[in-house]
C-alpha cells in the first residue's frame, strides 16, 4: 500500500515538556487507523503535525498524494460544537463555505453541483436550508462531515466528532463514515477514546503512550490502554 503520512524519528516538545520522542509510522491510502491514547498524551498535537498545523520539535513527516505531484487532500472534522442560537447559517451555506478560494462571491454551477452532491452523500438533502443552529447535535455533525468532504480529500481525519453525541448518533455518523471512506477508497484517522467504536471501525490502532507509539490490529486493543494519568 501507498504510504500517504510517513513520520519518521517524530518528536514534538513544548518547553521542557516532551509530548514524545522519535515517532516512526504511516498511515497508507484507503487504510482505516484509528488514534488512542488516555488524555494529555498528545493526541491532538500529532494531528496538528500530520495537518501541517505544527512544526515538529525534530524529525520528519511527510504527506504524499496518491494522484500525481498534487498535495495531499486532508478533510477534518472536529469534536461537537455548541452553534450559536442566533447563527444564520443554513446547513447548505455552511457547508459550502469550504468550496475553496474564489474571485467571485456566488457559486457558480459546478460549485452547487459539488454541494448537492456532498450534501446527498450525507443524507442532508431533505434538511440542507435548516438553519445549523437549530439542527441535532448528529446532524451538525453530518454538516460538518460534508464540509470536509467537499474538498474530497485523501485522509479523513475524524478528531473525537463522536464525543458527546449518544450511542444511536454515534452508532449513524459512523456508518456513514465507513461507507464513505470506503466507497471513496479514503483513509481515515479515527481519534477517539471509544474502543468499541474503534475496533468495530478501523482496522489498526496507533496508541500513544509513555511519549512513545504503539501499533496493532484494532480488534487486539486491550482495554487498559486508555488508562494513564489525566
Amino acid at each position: 500500500m501507498n504510504g500517504i503520512i510517513t513520520a519518521k524519528d517524530l518528536s514534538m516538545h513544548f518547553g521542557e515538556k516532551d509530548v514524545f520522542d522519535r515517532l516512526n509510522f504511516e498511515i497508507h491510502a484507503g487504510e482505516k487507523v484509528s488514534l488512542i491514547g488516555h488524555n494529555g498524551v498528545g493526541k491532538s498535537t500529532l494531528v496538528k503535525l500530520i495537518m501541517g498545523l505544527l512544526t515538529p520539535t525534530s524529525g520528519e513527516i511527510t504527506r504524499r498524494s496518491v494522484v500525481g505531484q498534487r498535495p495531499l487532500k486532508i478533510g477534518y472534522v472536529p469534536q461537537f460544537r455548541n452553534i450559536d442560537a442566533d447563527a444564520p447559517l443554513s446547513i447548505q451555506s455552511f457547508v459550502a463555505l469550504n468550496i475553496g478560494q474564489s474571485w467571485h462571491p456566488w457559486l457558480t454551477s459546478s460549485e452547487k453541483k459539488r454541494v448537492e452532491r456532498v450534501l446527498e452523500q450525507t443524507n442532508l438533502t431533505s434538511i440542507k436550508n435548516r438553519s445549523l443552529a437549530l439542527a441535532s447535535g448528529g446532524e451538525r455533525q453530518r454538516a460538518y462531515l460534508a464540509q470536509a468532504l467537499l474538498a474530497d480529500p485523501d485522509l479523513l481525519i475524524m478528531d473525537e466528532s463522536t464525543a458527546s453525541m449518544d450511542v444511536d448518533a454515534k452508532q449513524a455518523i459512523m456508518d456513514l463514515v465507513d461507507q464513505v471512506v470506503t466507497d471513496k477508497q479514503m483513509a481515515l484517522l479515527f481519534v477517539s477514546h471509544d474502543l468499541e467504536l474503534t475496533i468495530k471501525y478501523t482496522d489498526r490502532y496507533l496508541l500513544l503512550r509513555d511519549h512513545q507509539m504503539m501499533t496493532g490490529p484494532s480488534d487486539q486493543i486491550r482495554p487498559d490502554s486508555l488508562k494513564g494519568a489525566e
